[in-house]
């Protein structure tokens, strides 16, 4: 009985001891710890319809700051009875006759991750307007519907509930998404028709509500695949020089290119900072290098108008002094890189002159083609999106560094075109955002009233298309940079203490 009794107790600890064992080879609590999701990062996309052109009712496609609308019984419109937030409205016809053919607004772009849209709609204040009231309860009743689409355009289904027009003042009306998948939508005046008369609504500031990434580019992309940089060969486009139009910034004061300061202290002796002044930016360039250390320009809704679209003009700088190596159109040809835009195409579709302006190789890197197509275009269409929204924003962009890794291979590549082009390691930029408005320089001054977003990429192929990764203060670059670098110098050293240490949130 007493062996019995001393197995079973020397068993019951090699049992225990095995089930131990057991659950530390299976249930490793380190490896089992699951990081909490992300959070997708909210958006809140305003169309204001002030950029673009159409003054007649034909159907037609328009570019906006958002994209590509259809337009069709509808104008933008800026007269007396528009009733509009700004300069312009869209102007959408009712039926002209009992066939209901109804005026309608619709994006040719689909949004995605939405959660809600704001419209802002009114009466349109014309002579035959004649709307619904107490003591004329036989006028006309001024309607509108909102349609969604989610196979491209084919089929629309409507959305909430109609709303009916009972005055001519702009009001919010808010309709609620619940399927975050891609969908575009149509704006249809499905207002009554009454003998001749017939009701004209006034559309206006469009705002889509949504989290994650919504596939809105904010004045087009930039840069579309494939830049020019890999492929093109051939004989170089004519170098040229610069037209500078009534649509430039200007030279001094509030909206000039250089407001927030000379950060290199750039002149017109040195060969490695030199002075460019290109009407529609202003830039320091390196003579060694063949490329800009640094372009700065001011960015407001006056310059994205879309009066002009992407020219893609390549071509070298005529202008530059004797003695300067001339970067062609095809210097980057095969090199793996992109033709990288300092100053956006994007930023200057107010004219052709300003759009062939930031065509000149003198406003070029040789950039990752990811690092451009995606990483960098992200940033710029964020940017647009922040003057879409009421800002306005003072940019500089920069690189510095030697070596960086393109498309053609894993191997770092110091320079191009023969050696005449230097390849940066680094891709900076900083952007002071401040409302629309004068007296910006007092206005930064003020801290509270001022955000700066500054961010530094290495200039690779693998980087990741989320610019805020790259998120850095502005003192970070200023030493990188070094030489005395000095970023936002006419503000007072104790603002620039108090903003440049300062890292964003991104959002």
């Amino acid at each position: 009985m007493k062996l019995k009794h001393l197995l079973i107790y020397l068993f019951i600890p090699l049992a225990l001891a095995s089930c131990k064992k057991d659950r530390d080879e299976t249930e490793n609590p380190e490896t089992e710890i699951l990081q909490p999701p992300v959070a997708p990062k909210p958006y809140s996309i305003n169309e204001n319809f002030e950029s673009g052109i159409k003054a007649g009712y034909d159907v037609a496609d328009v570019t906006i700051s958002t994209g590509s609308w259809s337009m069709n019984g509808a104008l933008l419109g800026s007269d007396a009875g528009d009733i509009r937030n700004g300069g312009k409205s869209v102007r959408i016809q009712g039926t002209k006759d009992n066939a209901k053919r109804n005026g309608n607004l619709a994006m040719n772009f689909d949004v995605t991750g939405l959660k809600s849209v704001i419209i802002k709609s009114s009466f349109a204040n014309f002579a035959d307007k004649q709307f619904v009231t107490a003591t004329n309860p036989v006028a006309l009743k001024g309607s509108w519907e909102l349609q969604s689409s989610k196979d491209g355009g084919k089929t629309y289904t409507k959305v909430g509930q109609t709303i009916t027009e009972t005055d001519i003042v702009l009001v919010a009306h808010t309709f609620q998404i619940t399927d975050p998948a891609a969908q575009r939508f149509i704006i249809v005046n499905t207002s009554d028709y009454n003998g001749s008369n017939r009701v004209r609504l006034s559309i206006d500031d469009i705002t889509f509500v949504g989290e994650g990434e919504s596939g809105i580019t904010i004045g087009g992309s930039d840069t579309p695949p494939d830049d020019g940089g890999g492929t093109s060969t051939g004989t170089p486009t004519t170098p040229r020089g610069i037209n500078i139009g009534t649509d430039a910034p200007p030279a001094t004061g509030d909206n000039s290119n250089l407001l927030f300061g000379n950060p290199s202290a750039a002149n017109m002796i040195s060969a490695e900072n030199y002075l460019l002044d290109m009407g529609y930016y202003v830039e320091s360039y390196s003579k060694s290098r063949g490329t800009p250390n640094w372009v700065s320009w001011h960015l407001d809704n006056t310059n994205t108008t879309n009066a002009t679209g992407r020219l893609d003009n390549f071509a070298g700088f005529k202008d530059l002094p004797a003695g300067y190596y001339q970067v062609q159109s095809t210097s980057y040809s095969g090199s793996g890189f992109d033709r990288g835009h300092n100053c956006p195409s994007a930023d200057r579709t107010s004219s052709t002159f300003a759009n062939s302006a930031t065509f000149l190789m003198t406003n070029m890197i040789p950039q990752a083609p990811q690092n451009n197509q995606q990483t960098w275009n992200n940033l710029e269409s964020y940017l647009r999106l922040q003057v879409n929204n009421g800002n306005e924003v003072y940019v500089i962009m920069g690189s510095y560094g030697i070596g960086g890794v393109g498309s053609k291979s894993t191997a770092t590549v110091t320079t191009i075109d023969n050696g005449n082009v230097t390849v940066p390691s680094n891709v900076w930029k900083v952007a002071v955002i401040i409302p629309a408005g004068d007296r910006d320089l007092i206005r930064a001054g003020n801290t509270s009233g001022i955000r700066v977003i500054a961010v530094n990429t290495p200039n690779v192929n693998t980087i990741n298309s989320d610019w805020t990764k790259y998120i850095v203060s502005v003192r970070d670059i200023e030493t990188a940079v070094g030489n005395g670098f000095n970023l936002l110098g006419s503000l007072p050293q104790s603002v620039q203490d108090a903003i440049e240490v300062k890292k964003d949130s991104g959002i």
